[in-house]
């Protein structure tokens, strides 16, 4: 059962199916996952380039109300006349108006006239140092922005900022370099106060983020909505004074607000250190947040903090399960599909097969007109129509197989008259060649012939000779006969050669040149054949050229392209006459193939050539463009 074409066509069929799913499933979820990654980076890096503004949004909302004091005549006589009482209220009435934690005057000395907290104000107390104040003096202009505040600093302004920017560093190891943070980070703003161009006080404020949660919660519930996923917050705000959390969202699982705990070391090394913004997937507390972070920097340009925004992660890892589920339900319904199709397409092509086989069972038993069905369309159709035919030809077999023998035997006595034939013409050519050459040596020994006629008859006797010679390959080469080799320079060779279809070449007005190389090594092969190879290369760039267009032949040393070490001389043959087209050059050389007009050539020129090359043990190859030319590199090797 499980060797049938028709299981193996099932199996097929959920085999396709399976594989496809497959790699479906595995391109899908790889694609899901990174579309779901980017989507929720994406949004996170917007979110914290919200977080960003509101940020920025709480120094304006402390820079606006400080910008005017500095320029309130009332504020500024007091201030010069040093009147704590005309300054207290004034400043009360700006830290309400801005939410400040805190607000003071300071004097060009460097003396504060009046610190004001929520709910305390203190006047001509004992100073400490103001570095807002100090850097307005220094630069004389205003400034705004985050500062990190010590806790004498804090404490001077009010006992409970000092207990409010005290935060206890959580999970902080016995012995740590802290374990507790005394400092405070605060958005402050400071703005000279001048009379007629000397400056004579300085007017600051600000709020303390260590322990607030305005910043924070705002972000949450005008960015993310306070959206809630499994009865958490979808997205977390927090900032850090260092790689501590001074003010967060971020819940821990008791439920309380994760202020004193630290962030990873990785990211205080992308952040911090380095100052890059950081963008990832990360454990935060207790569950996987994508994440995003952004370095803070003070108003001496210190970084000393950062602003991070994170997106709960399990949202999108749920959407993305979803989604992968829906793909591998999709999968199995599709491989229980093509289960069903399968079988019931296999039961339609197997059931012309099926009779096909009873029908052969049939024919075996010596019916030869068995039931066959109806004739399929397609491939089945076509087994059917050749079975049918097949029986036809089996009665016709023994009257085919006579006809064949006659046909051998015919072919066989063709085959013999051809080769005597060839005999015959060999006989007929050889006798008018040997009389041509005969009286051609007679008129050689006459004393008063001219020297240009006796030059011709040369060449008429040298001419016929190779012509004998052809004739004698031919024959010897059906016959097997070995070559008639011996050590020959090549560049004498090609220089009688050239000397052959100099006049051809003249008359043509083809430019005929011969660049001999230097130091040829001699070559040991058949003069004549490999001459018949050369003239018949050339009688070819005559054919391919025009007047006015030229031939040349060179000769160099080369190495085998097919034996590693082997070497060889190297003759080229190139024109520049039309070239010959790319779908012609892997047929150049077929026996009979030939674009000449019929009559001007018989198509074996070039596959003798290339015969007697390849007997020589050597190579032809050829290059060559439509309307550039054509270059043949005949290479013949050299015995080792």
């Amino acid at each position: 059962m499980f060797h049938s074409t028709r299981s193996k066509l099932i199996a097929s069929f959920m085999g396709v199916v399976f594989l496809v799913g497959v790699v479906s499933l595995f391109i899908g979820g790889q694609l899901l996952y990174k579309a779901v990654l980017n989507e929720a980076t994406n949004k996170v890096r917007l979110d914290l380039n919200a977080a960003r503004e509101i940020y920025t949004n709480r120094i304006k909302s402390i820079v606006c109300p400080l910008s005017v004091s500095s320029m309130e005549p009332a504020l500024r006589l007091a201030t010069k006349k040093k009147d704590s009482s005309e300054i207290i209220p004034r400043l009360e009435i700006v830290g309400n108006r801005a939410d400040l934690d805190f607000i003071g005057v300071v004097t060009k000395e460097g003396n504060t006239l009046c610190r004001l907290a929520k709910g305390e104000i203190h006047c001509e107390s004992a100073d400490v140092k103001n570095p807002i104040a100090q850097l307005v003096f220094d630069r004389m202009v205003p400034v705004s922005g985050t500062v990190i505040l010590d806790k004498e600093f804090l404490y001077a302004h009010s006992p409970a900022l000092s207990d409010r920017a005290r935060i206890k560093c959580i999970h902080a190891l016995p012995g740590a370099k802290k374990e507790e943070e005394t400092s405070g980070m605060a958005l402050v703003a400071a703005f000279p106060m001048f009379y007629k161009g000397e400056m004579f006080g300085v007017v600051y404020g600000g709020v303390l983020l260590n322990g607030s949660n305005a910043i924070v919660d705002t972000l949450r519930d005008t960015v993310f909505q306070n959206e809630i996923y499994k009865g958490r917050s979808i997205g977390t705000a927090t900032i850090f004074f260092n790689d501590l959390r001074i003010s967060t969202n971020v819940l821990t699982p008791e439920g309380k607000r994760a202020v004193g705990t630290k962030v990873s070391k990785e990211v205080k090394e992308h952040v911090l250190d380095k100052g890059e913004k950081w963008t990832d997937r990360a454990f935060v507390v207790s569950d996987w947040y994508i994440t995003a972070y952004e370095p803070i920097e003070d108003i001496f340009g210190n970084r000393v903090g950062m602003l991070c925004v994170g997106i709960l992660e399990e949202k999108y890892r749920d959407i993305q399960n979803n989604a992968l589920f829906i793909l591998v339900a999709i999968t199995l319904v599709g491989i229980i599909l093509a289960i069903v199709l399968g079988y019931f397409l296999a039961d339609k092509i197997m059931r012309p097969i099926n009779r096909l086989i009873k029908a052969s069972q049939q024919v075996s038993e010596g019916n030869l007109n068995p039931d066959i069905g109806r004739i399929s369309k397609g491939e089945i159709g076509l087994l059917q129509k050749t079975f049918k035919n097949m029986l036809v030809s089996l009665e016709e077999r023994d009257k085919q197989k006579r006809a064949e023998s006659e046909n051998r035997l015919l072919q066989s006595e063709k085959q013999a008259s051809v080769g005597r034939l060839a005999a015959g013409v060999a006989h007929e050519i050889n006798n008018p060649l040997t009389g041509v050459l005969t009286y051609t040596h007679m008129l050689l020994r006459r004393k008063d012939l001219q020297e240009d006629i006796r030059s011709d008859l040369e060449v008429i006797a040298q001419s016929t000779e190779r012509v004998r010679k052809i004739v004698k390959g031919l024959l010897d080469f059906s016959r097997q006969t070995k070559l008639d080799r011996e050590p020959t320079d090549v560049n004498k060779l090609i220089s009688s050669t050239v000397l052959l279809m100099e006049n051809q070449a003249l008359i043509k007005g083809v430019s005929l040149n011969f660049d001999p190389g230097e130091d040829l090594p001699l070559v040991t092969l058949d003069r004549s054949q490999i001459q018949s190879v050369l003239l018949n290369m050339i009688i070819n760039a005559l054919d391919a050229t025009k007047p006015g267009d030229r031939i040349n032949i060179y000769t160099a040393t080369g190495l085998s392209a097919t034996e590693s070490g082997q070497k060889g001389v190297e003759i080229t043959i190139a024109d520049n006459g039309c070239g010959i087209p790319q779908d012609n050059l892997d047929k150049l050389f077929d026996p009979f193939f030939t674009t000449k007009e019929i009559g001007q050539g018989t198509g074996l020129g070039l596959s003798v050539s290339l015969g007697i090359v390849q007997e020589h043990g050597g190579t032809i190859r050829v290059q060559s463009e439509v309307g550039k030319g054509t270059r043949f590199f005949i290479w013949l090797p050299v015995e080792k």
